[in-house]
């Protein structure tokens, strides 16, 4: 007996939508999602397609019209709801624009809520592309059936951030000073630190004096050694996240 082939198909195409989406709801795609669709996939009429709206949901559409250059998708189902995110913040010094936008990719699969770049001193980039940074998280989502993005904060001082802290939140502030001086792991601070959080990394230089003193002040910090070995900036932010989704995290439960 010949079995019933899964419905949707696991090759679905899967697209970000910036419009709200529901059942019945029809919608008009164009530009770069419409050559997607229409030249690289060649999806003909009554073809499935998955779209999200990082609001409702994943749900189920089909082309209902196709044009040259644009088609038209029917939402028919609700496949599922937008998934729970944890209570964690990546907050990063900017690095040079392929790795950081290699981090943003990386902190959308993770499951960051929040993505934050910090201005400090050594920072060799000063200028963060929001448009870019978003970009480059859709296309992580839309490839690893996300149905939620991060939120993406404007460039921000480390003072300015410091002073604006939300009260309740743990500020994990990996230093690399830590190790050799017997200083706690990210791991072990985990265990009496749970709750919302942010682990912040510095840029390619670290710290400075000044700001390794401001950030030990702040009554939210907590330094912890992420190891025996000096890490690029990205290699330390996904190392972070990684220990901290393990322990508090989705990873966790």
């Amino acid at each position: 007996m010949t079995a019933t082939p899964a419905w949707p198909p696991r090759s679905a195409p899967r697209l970000f939508v910036e419009t709200p989406l529901a059942e019945g709801a029809s919608l008009r795609i164009e530009g770069n999602q419409a050559h997607y669709l229409v030249n690289v996939m060649r999806l003909a009429e009554g073809a499935a397609v998955k779209l999200f709206d990082d609001v409702s949901g994943e749900y189920l559409a089909r082309v209902t019209a196709r044009g040259k250059r644009d088609l038209t998708l029917t939402v028919e189902s609700l496949l599922r709801p937008r998934e729970a995110v944890p209570d964690f913040w990546l907050c990063a010094a900017p690095i040079k624009k392929a790795r950081f936008d290699f981090l943003a990719e990386k902190a959308c699969e993770l499951g960051v809520a929040r993505f934050v770049p910090v201005l400090t001193d050594r920072a060799v980039v000063d200028k963060v592309k929001d448009d870019r940074l978003r970009g480059t998280m859709i296309e992580a989502a839309e490839q690893c059936e996300r149905t939620a993005l991060p939120e993406i904060a404007p460039l921000t001082k480390l003072d300015s951030l410091l002073k604006g802290w939300e009260p309740g939140r743990h500020l994990f502030f990996a230093d690399e000073r830590l190790h050799d001086s017997g200083g706690l792991s990210l791991a072990q601070a985990l265990a009496t630190h749970g709750g919302p959080a942010a682990v912040l990394i510095g840029p390619e230089g670290g710290f400075t004096d000044a700001e390794n003193a401001a950030i030990r002040a702040h009554p939210a910090a907590v330094p912890v050694s992420l190891g025996p070995r000096i890490l690029r900036a990205e290699t330390a932010a996904i190392a972070a996240t990684a220990v901290w989704m393990a322990a508090q995290g989705d990873w966790a439960a």
